[in-house]
């Protein structure tokens, strides 16, 4: 467990990649196997669900540093961490400080599956006997790292890319295979962690996916690509990024996100039923209607549904618009060029459109950059985000790689909104007011439109930040409601009506697009302003 928080540890504390990969590789060089398993599955971001409720611990820490429920609130407060409030706050004299070793230093597997894990099946009492017995044990940095992972809280500056580096660095296995192995369901078992650093491709399972390739924003003139008959235009689909698999008679669905959501688009299912056997696509699962894509808080309608009515369906179809081809006839065909990929998905998909809910992605042909410029301009219309953009001769890669596949999205919808309510972060925000709620008019009232989390500097972060402190209403547990005085300006993909939210619209991808200095809250926009831009659309 020490090795464990130790790796936590050179990892927060550094903001050099290098130091963070070398950390890592460090580790998994010389942890058990097991141990290496749980690391992985905790670094990538599969935390535990919260296992015990926050206030019991928020009592058991407080009761145990012999502290008023004042003081411990004023320590928190001052932290912005309730791991690591906790961790600090317990007495020196009964607890270990951060550089002692465990007299056991047991292994992170034991603390994970013998001591964490078997809380959420204990009642308060057994729980708090559990985890004080732990705090115990563990030396303070130990501690704070397993308060991490009670509260269910782990997180730690690094992405599930810089992992995979690792690894392949300390397996010699390279990356694209280990990214391929850990799609799709595994347990964090000492046997998976062996086979994820085996050498050689090794068996795919026959419902693993691939990975994703992504694209990057394009920002630039689009000139600055070159001959534009060395590109592939298509439109940026709005909905969900899917893989559809169909090897050894069995269909499954993979959301980009690594979920398995074959059973809640059955339209998609029938799609991959048909597929010959060996196939493997790439596309966007849309809610449509007609001859056009449906919004995406359409399709959020049957996200998460466990039961779909015959209503649900009717009212919102779906279907897959088809853009690649990752494996044919049983093999990988990822490194070939994109013309031959697109050449072979045209023959997969020609004999199943006609009769059911598939299509291949249009490509969007223009004899110039300034053409299909123009063409991006109906974007909205069409309810897409603009086009992507594809070198033909490109492989499919894992991730993101600049220079061969790139999404040039149309300029976001803005509105001129009023802060209004605000909370602290997450991770190293923890401390900071960085979660806000802005608000819009309507019959002489701000009423709430829409939250955003992204879009300022850090220095911006910590002038509002001192601002909230100064300049507090009203406190709502984790919510402070604020003088209604700061403007900015908020960016967002697409504006919908919403019976759901108070203002009675909702909108995708929020984020705060500038801070509105020359401008007072009275000459924020209004609600209706807002529903003049849905009128328009």
């Amino acid at each position: 467990m020490l090795r464990f928080a130790r790796l936590y540890s050179a990892i927060d504390e550094t903001n050099k990649t290098t130091g963070k990969v070398a950390a890592m590789v460090e580790y998994f060089k010389v942890a058990p196997p097991a141990d290496a398993a749980w690391a992985v599955h905790f670094l990538i971001g599969r935390r535990p669900k919260r296992l015990v409720k926050g206030p019991n611990l928020w009592g058991w820490a407080r009761e145990e540093a012999g502290l008023p429920d004042w003081l411990f609130a004023e320590s928190y407060e001052a932290v912005g961490d309730l791991a690591e409030a906790m961790a600090l706050v317990l007495p020196e004299e009964a607890y270990a400080p951060n550089d002692a070793v465990p007299i056991e230093d047991k292994t992170l597997t034991y603390w994970v599956e013998s001591r964490l894990l078997p809380l959420g099946a204990m009642d308060d009492a057994a729980q708090q006997q559990a985890i004080v017995a732990a705090w115990r044990e563990l030396n303070m940095l130990s501690r704070f790292v397993f308060n991490k992972l009670i509260t269910g809280a782990f997180r730690v500056g690094v992405s599930q890319d810089l992992v995979i580096r690792a690894l392949s660095l300390a397996s010699e296995v390279p990356g694209p295979t280990i990214a391929h192995r850990l799609m799709g369901p595994w347990l964090p078992t000492a046997e998976f962690f062996q086979t994820l650093i085996a050498a050689g491709d090794g068996e795919t399972q026959i419902s693993q996916p691939y990975p994703f390739a992504l694209a990057y924003p394009f920002e630039q003139e689009p000139d600055a690509l070159g001959d534009i008959r060395d590109w592939h235009a298509e439109w940026k689909w709005d909905g969900i990024r899917a893989q559809l698999i169909k090897r050894q008679g069995q269909s499954f669905i993979w959301s980009r996100g690594e979920d398995l959501i074959t059973d809640r688009f059955p339209e998609i299912k029938s799609v991959c039923d048909a597929l010959p056997d060996g196939t493997v696509l790439d596309g966007e699962i849309l809610a449509w209607e007609g001859s056009r894509p449906m919004k995406f808080l359409e399709l959020q309608k049957r996200i998460g549904r466990k039961v779909l009515s015959k209503k649900i369906l009717e009212q919102v179809p779906v279907v897959l618009q088809a853009f690649d081809i990752l494996e044919y006839d049983g093999e990988d065909i990822r490194q070939r060029p994109l013309s031959e990929r697109k050449a072979i998905l045209e023959t997969i998909v020609n004999p199943i459109s006609p009769l059911r809910p598939i299509f291949l992605a249009e490509e969007v042909e223009a004899e110039s950059w300034h053409v299909l410029a123009e063409r991006r301009e109906q974007s909205r219309d069409m309810n897409v985000e603009g086009l992507m953009l594809k070198r033909k001769d490109s492989a499919y890669l894992v991730g993101r790689k600049k220079g061969i596949w790139w999404k040039w999205k149309i300029a976001p919808m803005t509105i001129d909104c009023v802060l209004i309510y605000a909370q602290r972060g997450s991770g190293k925000r923890a401390s900071l007011y960085t979660d806000y709620t802005f608000g819009v008019w309507h019959e002489g009232q701000l009423v709430p439109f829409a939250k955003a989390y992204s879009g300022l500097t850090d220095e911006e972060i910590g002038r509002v930040d001192s601002w909230i402190r100064r300049n507090t209403l009203q406190r709502y547990g984790p919510v402070r409601s604020v003088e209604q005085q700061l403007v900015f300006e908020l960016a967002f993909e697409s504006i919908q009506l919403s019976t759901r939210h108070k203002s009675g619209v909702a909108v995708r991808f929020p984020r705060i697009a500038r801070w509105r200095h020359d401008k007072s809250a009275e000459q924020a926009d209004s609600l209706d302003t807002i529903k003049d831009m849905l009128k328009s659309l």
